[in-house]
């Protein structure tokens, strides 16, 4: 079983990546050209080196990979150009979905954020469950 993790060098990413590992998923990983890389330290993974802008890189990645788990965002609370966050989060990602389907991707698991969750009056965790407004939502990347 191999399988690529976008986003694995970070907080989620690094978390999913591990689980995979332990499982025994023969682990690849797409980081930026130097991205920090300390969250990969100690596991045997396959590291290609790329951005999400990328297709040669992106087909790369996928080649002979069963399953993609996409954990990868530009997640900036502000940013000068919000162009550039849309390119990464919405073009790059539906650009890695169809590499994936072509390649043969067997299965995908996108994850998002906490951005997605709504916020409770009482300030209960939320959940799945916890719907969210468009008022709510703060910045470009929510």
């Amino acid at each position: 079983m191999t399988t690529l993790v976008t986003g694995a060098n970070g907080f989620v990413g690094s978390a999913v990546l591990r689980q995979l590992v332990e499982q025994g998923h023969e682990a690849r990983v797409l980081a930026r050209p130097g991205s920090d890389r300390r969250n990969l330290d100690g596991l045997a993974v396959d590291i290609i080196e790329g951005d999400l802008r990328n297709t040669e890189v992106l087909q790369q990645a996928l080649n002979s990979c069963d399953y993609l788990f996409h954990v990868a965002a530009d997640y900036r609370l502000w940013i000068p150009d919000p162009e550039t966050m849309y390119r990464v989060n919405v073009d790059a990602t539906r650009n890695l979905m169809q590499l994936a389907l072509r390649a043969g991707v067997k299965k995908i698991v996108y994850t998002s954020s906490v951005a997605t969750l709504g916020i409770h009056a009482d300030l209960t965790p939320a959940n799945e469950e916890s719907p969210v407004s468009i008022e709510n939502m703060v910045g470009h990347y929510k």
